[in-house]
This record gives structure tokens, sequence and C-alpha cells, in this order.
């Protein structure tokens, strides 16, 4: 899977072609516009909860159900997969041709999920983070172990709190860990195209945490932030999971060269092990759990060793929010690839601007302080967020395979999001959820995910069907 997985062999047993390779193993082939053929791939984390909305920690036995049912149905069992504590779960995709692939791998996959759930008197929760006081229990595995013994336990537990969704875009060959030393010497079209996304991801960062506020209420509380964001990075001073090692969980800078994203990664690794040095954590447990450089970096945008830029940003939301953006990501992404776009810093922009084949986006001080600021803050009524997410908008537009879907996100100024919505239910003096309405908030978000799948994946299928029909020899059109 395009995913931080142990099984990346590629695509489902269902869906594995003989033709595909596992990501970044090769140069993948032109789609004939010079442009090369990239895969993508989806993880969302979701609450396990029952009936009544509350916590369960019952993601192992849902697990045993889920894999038996995907097993009888055709499907890879490892696309859900247990989540560092046992109230969650996470549901990838297969390495995906576009974003039309994967918003049908995804949809499928999760539609099963909720089934098989249901079976069992559970479902899933999809939002950021959930809205009560939760003690979540933590798996006994060594690499959660080791974090939460350097970080200390009680920070730890924020992760089993907190639900994220990510994106990831596959590089090109020999550009990411452990080999990323490749690319200091390879083609120079190789390493634009992973500065290019690597710049890319990093400017977005501010308008995908904005886009995908979902829930305001963290461990029974509201204080108007973006609730996921700051209780995960910790950052502006916040206290935060990583508030005490940014190095590893904050947004990290630009990159000019190959050589300052082998540099960053190398302060991440020194950063988390003076972090377990001073923990008293012995260093012979991290070289336990593989060792590996990509364990000490959980930061928004960072470069996965199986191959992809993995694009943590976004809360875990409703299923129409998460396609909405992705579409909209995947159309930047096409856009600067297609046109062989340089992606630099300046001084001189605060949104995205195009000038020539160069894409100017804001400098890395404004974006990872005042820029981020207002998206934690303020968010989509921000006027200096509304204007971000105009320019990028309007960059990508003309590139998005399904352009009606991040028409839906908003546009001149005018942006809705899960958050906001839910906050118009409560009074704005609000700075404390009861238990009856955080219970009330879950079963109404998970109502509207099962809706929603429902939905989606009807009209996932049937364009599917009619795309099929146009392509038969000897058929007409098709009408609805």
């Amino acid at each position: 899977m395009l995913a931080d997985t142990p099984d990346i062999d590629g695509p489902t047993r269902a869906n594995r072609c003989p033709s595909e390779e596992r990501p970044g193993s090769a140069v993948p082939a032109d789609r004939g516009l010079g442009v090369p053929v990239r895969r993508i791939g989806l993880e969302q984390e979701f609450f396990v909860v029952d009936r009544t909305g509350a916590l369960c920690d019952l993601a192992d036995l849902f697990l045993r159900r889920w894999w038996e049912a995907a097993e009888a149905g055709g499907l890879d069992p490892g696309c859900v997969k247990p989540e560092c504590v046992k109230g969650m779960v996470e549901i990838t995709t297969p390495p995906s041709s576009g974003f039309e692939d994967l918003a049908k791998n995804y949809l499928r996959n999760l539609n099963l999920v909720l089934e098989v759930a249901s079976e069992l008197g559970l479902t899933l929760y999809p939002l950021g983070t959930y809205p009560l006081p939760i003690m979540p229990v933590v798996r006994d595995d060594p690499s959660y172990r080791v974090q939460a013994s350097t970080i200390g336990y009680n920070r730890f537990l924020r992760a089993g709190r907190c639900a994220g969704t990510h994106l990831h875009l596959e590089l090109p060959a020999g550009t990411v860990w452990p080999d990323v030393k490749v690319a200091l010497d390879a083609p120079a079209v190789v390493r634009e195209e992973l500065l290019g996304l690597y710049n890319l991801a990093t400017a977005l960062d501010p308008a995908l945490v904005a886009l995908t506020r979902a829930c305001p209420f963290y461990e029974g509380g509201i204080d108007g932030l973006a609730a996921r964001t700051v209780h995960y990075r910790g950052i502006f001073g916040l206290d935060g999971m990583y508030a005490n090692v940014q190095e590893v969980g904050a947004l990290s800078a630009y990159a000019s060269c190959v050589k300052d994203l082998v540099d960053q990664q190398r302060a991440r690794y020194v950063a988390w092990f003076a972090a377990m040095d001073l923990a008293g954590v012995e260093r012979r447990l991290f070289a336990s759990t593989g060792g590996a450089q990509h364990k000490a970096s959980w930061n928004p945008v960072r470069l996965n060793h199986h191959g992809t830029l993995e694009i943590r940003s976004m809360d875990s939301n409703y299923p129409e929010v998460i396609l909405r953006v992705c579409s909209l990501i995947c159309g930047a992404v096409d856009r600067v690839r297609s046109q062989h776009l340089k992606v630099r810093p300046s001084h001189e922009v605060r949104t995205v601007q195009l000038d020539g084949d160069v894409l100017l986006v804001p400098h890395f001080s404004y974006l990872s302080g005042e820029l981020l600021s207002a998206a934690i803050t303020g968010g989509v009524n921000d006027h200096r967020i509304k204007s971000y997410l105009d320019s990028v908008i309007g960059f990508a537009s003309a590139f998005v395979e399904e352009p009606e879907a991040i028409g839906l996100l908003g546009g001149t100024g005018i942006y809705e999001t899960t958050e906001s919505e839910i906050l118009k239910t409560f009074s704005p003096l609000r700075v404390s959820v009861t238990r009856y309405e955080g219970l009330l908030l879950v079963r109404e978000a998970c109502r509207r995910l099962k809706e929603q799948v429902s939905s989606l994946h009807h009209s996932s299928e049937l364009d599917a069907r009619r795309r099929a029909d146009r392509r038969r020899p000897g058929r007409g059109a098709v009408h609805p």
C-alpha cells in the first residue's frame, strides 16, 4: 500500500496488476503529455464507538471480524489496520492511478467496513477529535512504548484523542528513505519534481488545516482553535503532543535542494535521540522498532520510506470533505508536474502566484507563523486565509479531475467547514459540552458518515458502469 504499513507490495490482491511495480521502485510510464504516471493513496483514522456514541476499546474485535469479511469479499484485509490505541482504526486504499480511482477504492473499503462494524453493534466516528473526555488504551507495541516513554505517557495519549487523514503522492524512483541520498545525483528533472512537490505540500499546510477543521471540542472543552492540529502538533507554545520535540512534529521549512531534505531528516533523528536520552529511554529500544530514520518523523509533510510524499495536515472528516480536499491537492500537484513548475518561496507574496514557470509561495517565516496561526485561530473566517484559499483553488481548479467537487469547498472568500456547521448549533459563549450533547454530536456524525458513504459509493459504482458501457464496441451513448 502507499502507506506506512509492513505490507507494501503494491495494490491489494484483488486489484493487483502484473505490470504495476512497488511505489518508487521504477520510473513509471508517461501519460503521453510529458507527465509521469504517479499513484496516490489515502489513509484515514476513525474512532470506534458503540450505538450510543460512546468510545469503545474494541478495535481488535472489529479487526478480526473485518479480516474475515475482507477475505470473503476479495479485498485486502490489510486496508484496515490497528492504530496506536484500541479505540481507533485506520482505513487505507491500495495505490490508485488517479483521483477517480482513489475515490472508488476509498468508498468501497469504507462501505464494507461500516457494514462489518454494524454487525457487531459498532460504528465509526469520523471527525478529528472525540468531543468528550476519554482515557485511550495504548497498544503494547515497541514503537508506541518508545514514543510514550520519550514524550511522556499522558502527552502521548493525545495521539489516541486525535484522528487525521494522510494523502500519499508517489515520487520518482530513488528519492526517498532509506535511499534518499540517491537523489543527490539523480537527473535534474527528478530532483525538481521531488522539491516541487515537497515545497507545494508545505505551502498547502495552512490551507488544509483551515479547510478540514472538523470537531471544535477536545476533552469536553472548546477554545476556538483548530483542535486536532494544536493538540497533536503542540505549536505556538500550546501543550500538544510534540510541544517539546518540534523537530519531529511541526511543519518543516521549504527545501532549496535535495541536501536540505537530507539535513532536515538528520536533524530530526538527532533531536529524537536527544529527547530519548533526556527521558532516560535506552537507544536499543529504538533500534528494536527498526530504527529507520522515518521512525523519528511525524511532521505534517514528510517523505515516507515507502516511496511517497505524505501529507498529514488534514483532520479526519466526512468523506465529502476528504474527497473534495484531496481533489484540490491532486489538481495542484498535477499542474506543478505537467507544467514542470518550480515552487519557490518569496518574501513578496502572501498567496500562491504563478510567475512564468515558477510558482511563488509565501516565505516560510510568514507561512509557518502568521498564516498558520490564522488557520488555527480564525480559520476560514480570517481574511488572510480566505485570500490564500482563493489563490490555491484558482491555481488548481483547471487541473482537477472533478471540478464540481472543489467548487463545493467554497470560493471568492466564502468557505464553510464541518467545524463551522457544528458551532452553529451551540451558543458562541459556550466553553464546554455536556456528555449528552457530546454523545449526540458523535451519533449525528456517525449517521452522516453512513449516509454520505452510501450515497457516494452508489454514485461511484453507477458512474463506473456508465463509463464501461460507453467503452463497449457498438454501444451508443448511455443516458441517465
